[in-house]
């Protein structure tokens, strides 16, 4: 059965190139330029996932998501935006979306990031206060502490929120601004750096199992893979 997509565009050109792509590639596509109009088309298609441009005339990407989260908490929510600000990833991810992707972008991502939120869909995230375990490690959220055969890793806040964000989005590619943008607040060139920087730190901390890699994605971000 293919992926039915509630695909959102205000750009009829853009928007005709993307779902003609989907659909040579057997997704199934319903696509809406007014936001006025997407909830009633939400209801009636009943879509796997719903990929929504942030600026529509008449009613916005959040709003639309909003009234979907009243209806539905489950169904995965990609927003699209040519927006950096930090306040509308943070607003996105507080209304109940499930990823971001910026403009512009390659079919391949959409198609990778859409797919990686169905693999997602009915996993419930770890809350804050747990303890998860990532392959031979034993990461403890709420103390920040991960563990090796017995040996503990005192972690800081960052590379803890690094850790649990990446191990969230696993199998899955997580975009470097987003990465920069929750966690310090803004996507310069010192905070880029600053991410490399512990990027190497946790690779090296999660060494001992060969069964975890942190894969850099060129251009775009990092994908956490438990093999």
């Amino acid at each position: 059965m293919s992926i039915k997509v509630l695909y959102v565009e205000d750009e009829l050109f853009l928007g005709k190139i993307d779902r003609e792509s989907l659909q040579s590639r057997g997704f199934d596509v319903a696509m809406e330029s007014d936001g006025q109009k997407v909830f009633a088309l939400f209801k009636s298609f009943q879509p796997d996932v719903c990929v929504l441009d942030v600026m529509l005339p008449n009613k916005d990407g959040f709003e639309i998501a909003e009234e979907i989260r009243s209806v539905n908490e489950m169904v995965p929510i990609l927003f699209v935006t040519a927006k950096t600000q930090t306040e509308d990833v943070v607003k996105g991810f507080t209304i109940g979306a499930n990823d971001y992707i910026r403009k512009p972008f390659s079919m391949e991502e959409l198609i990778v990031r859409i797919e990686n939120c169905m693999k997602r869909k009915g996993e419930k995230a770890a809350p804050s206060t747990a303890s998860i375990e990532i392959g031979a490690y034993h990461f403890n959220i709420h103390r920040q502490v991960l563990i090796f055969k017995g040996a503990e890793k005192k972690l800081s806040y960052r590379e803890g929120e690094l850790l649990k964000l990446l191990y969230e989005n696993r199998d899955g590619i997580i975009d470097r601004k987003e990465i920069m943008n929750l966690l310090w607040g803004n996507d310069s060139f010192f905070n880029s750096r600053n991410l490399d920087v512990y990027i190497t730190k946790l690779r090296s901390y999660l060494k001992e199992d060969e069964s975890i890699e942190i894969l850099t994605i060129k251009g775009i971000g990092y994908r956490f893979v438990l093999s």
